[in-house]
């Protein structure tokens, strides 16, 4: 209720500036008291209107009823009404020069009507009592060189669902059932991070939240913001960190959204050549302008600071990087260096995560960015863009060009898994299997692995072994740590009834041992941004397809070799080379009984000796099966 209930000066010049970075606080709809009356203040930036008034259920949606003031050349419009209370759903009305009217959502709203309906709710933020300091406290020394970063990649809306009571009821579970639920699955799977998809604000199911309309607003199909605080406070009580897919690249044409906001272009480019992307029918906002850089990196900060939100991952870097992303010739505008880099998003990337990195130690900010643009997690200072992490694309083609194929065939690809270790530490990556990849006939991740039945488990065991042994942190999207056969789709649950099953069963197990594995042992993890963390011990067994390698622990105990083979031929006595003459102790074996094999640790300790293999003096053999994997500790 403390709300400023007028526009200030200093408010008109910071946001002039682009570093208003409370906006949030002043545009939009607050619920405060004005000369001893109850009521709401709305606030808006409209540039180019002739007029602005509020409409909602509290004037029978009369244009005339609400006029807004606007005393300066910026655009910025303000009224309070005292009729207006909680609940209450608006809309501005904004008389463009044309005359035209247009009844615009509120850009800054904190809460919307369900989808189809697109009006904004006013709603109070203040006074919600969190209960998680301990996590918020542990979270200052979050390191990303040097902690563990387990991700699971969600869509809520159907990791799990309530059957349907007919169209107007999709059977949502609401933020606070779904706490309780992803809270307990995560936790029993190991994973520390959850990644949400489709939070912010979108008026099509179909767009998975990539469309936004209401870049301040929790959608509310699974609840109220309140609930969504509910959900991530309840998360961080049970020590899971909550990211949030963020798009700044780009918004929908929708009527009521912030396409031609005033009845001109205001948070988009004006020149179609800059700010239409043609592939996705879609606007493109415009970096040059300050005040929309501020409606953008406020956005982030109202996440962290309103909602405890531990990171963002933000969508489609490239698009926002290359003026000429998905153009033909003649449809872009260079630079005036006549180059393809859009300099403003540049610009716009280094003052974002300076000011949510520097504000808030331990928050990572994550880079979808599929080209090989240099720097994106290096230092703004130093050119770079400031990120904290990058999701490693390359990689994840690679790995799954390699693992699709036939594997009498993986002999002749064997560069394509060693490849990404040559640059693994150009910058900081995040080790990606997400939601793009098992979707648009793409095939799940289990039905991309050839063969038949079990040699399909086996085969996608031994590539997520190989995913957790690789350097960086790691995002596997739901369905896939149990071997959802189904492609995925927004429209249903997962297939949780092949947990049923046992081969499906015994997937699930595996995954859950990786992460445990992963989580205790910090040369997976703390040497992530170190050359010296991986050793090739045998990067060109391209006959045998078999891979191995060290993980180097930062203090020099507790180092792991990986040995996995990709092909259905066991080498009964597989000599591997090593690089200390000590005892290897088998920690991991992926033919386990609770893992689908028939292979008992009998043996669990391996002692090298004098003799030369891999190019090394020391080594030990050990029966490596078919599509086996062995972890041994030393």
């Amino acid at each position: 209720m403390g709300v400023n209930m007028k526009i200030t000066e200093l408010d008109r010049y910071l946001f002039g500036e682009g570093t208003h970075y409370e906006i949030y606080k002043l545009l939009g709809a607050h619920v405060g008291v004005n000369r001893k009356k109850e009521g709401v203040f709305f606030a808006v930036w409209a540039p180019h209107a002739k007029s602005v008034s509020v409409v909602g259920n509290f004037n029978n949606w009369d244009e005339k009823a609400d006029i807004m003031k606007c005393d300066n050349n910026m655009g910025l419009y303000q009224l309070f009404i005292p009729k207006v209370r909680e609940g209450d759903l608006y809309k501005f009305c904004i008389t463009a020069q044309s005359g035209e009217l247009l009844y615009k959502a509120d850009p800054y709203a904190n809460y919307s009507e369900l989808r189809p309906g697109n009006a904004s709710r006013v709603v109070d933020l203040t006074g919600y009592k969190w209960s998680d300091s301990v996590w918020m406290k542990k979270r200052q020394e979050f390191d990303v060189d040097k902690d563990a970063m387990s991700v699971y990649e969600v869509h809520p809306g159907s990791w799990k669902k309530h059957p349907s009571q007919g169209e107007d009821d999709p059977g949502f579970y609401n933020y606070r059932e779904l706490a309780h639920e992803l809270a307990k699955y995560v936790k029993e799977m190991g994973y520390t991070h959850v990644e949400l998809m489709g939070i912010a604000e979108h008026p099509f199911d179909g767009s998975w939240g990539y469309q936004v309309t209401g870049y301040y607003a929790p959608t509310s199909r699974y609840g109220t913001p309140e609930d969504f605080r509910y959900f991530v406070n309840y998360l961080h009580k049970n020590k899971i960190g909550v990211i949030l897919d963020w798009v700044p690249a780009h918004f929908p044409k929708d009527a009521h959204g912030l396409a031609d906001f005033d009845g001109a272009p205001t948070y988009e480019y004006a020149d179609p050549r800059k700010g239409e992307h043609p592939d996705w029918g879609t606007k493109v906002f415009d970096y040059g302008k300050n005040e929309v850089k501020n409606f953008l990196i406020a956005n982030a900060l109202f996440w962290i600071e309103e909602f405890h939100i531990d990171g963002l991952r933000v969508d489609a870097v490239a698009s926002m990087l290359y003026l000429d992303y998905g153009r033909r010739d003649g449809e872009w505008v260079p630079n005036q260096y006549g180059e393809n880099k859009n300099l403003e998003a540049i610009e716009f990337f280094r003052h974002l995560n300076s000011v949510v990195l520097g504000k808030h130690k331990g928050v990572v900010m994550i880079a979808e960015e599929s080209t090989a643009w240099p720097m994106v997690t290096g230092k703004p200072e130093d050119g770079g863009l400031g990120f904290s992490l990058k999701w490693n694309m390359g990689w994840m083609h690679d790995f799954l060009e390699y693992m699709k194929l036939d594997p009498y065939f993986r002999k002749y690809n064997h560069h394509k898994m060693t490849f990404s270790t040559s640059y693994a530490y150009s910058e900081r990556y995040v080790l990606v299997l997400s939601h793009d990849e098992v979707v648009h006939l793409k095939c799940s991740m289990i039905n991309k692995m050839p063969g038949l039945g079990q040699d399909k488990f086996e085969n996608l065991k031994a590539g997520y072994s190989y995913m957790i042994g690789h350097p960086g942190k790691k995002l596997l999207f739901m369905g896939q740590d149990f071997g959802q056969y189904q492609e995925w789709s927004e429209e249903r649950e997962l297939d949780w009834y092949l947990l049923g099953e046992q081969n499906h069963q015994q997937l699930q197990n595996y995954v859950k041992e990786l992460l445990k594995m992963y989580k205790k042992y910090p040369a997976l993890y703390a040497n992530d941004s170190n050359y010296q963390g991986l050793e090739w011990i045998n990067a060109d067994d391209a006959s045998r397809s078999i891979y191995s390698f060290v993980r180097w622990s930062p203090t020099g105990r507790n180092n792991l070799l990986f040995v996995i083979n990709y092909t259905p031929v066991a080498r009964d006595d597989y000599r591997v080379g090593v690089p200390k003459r000590k005892q290897y102790k088998l920690i991991l074996n992926s033919k386990e009984p609770e893992f689908g094999g028939d292979v008992h640790k009998e043996v669990v300790d391996y002692k090298a000796v004098k003799k030369e293999c891999d190019g090394r003096p020391f080594s030990f053999a050990y029966p490596l099966p078919a599509y086996g994997v062995a972890v041994f500790r030393f």
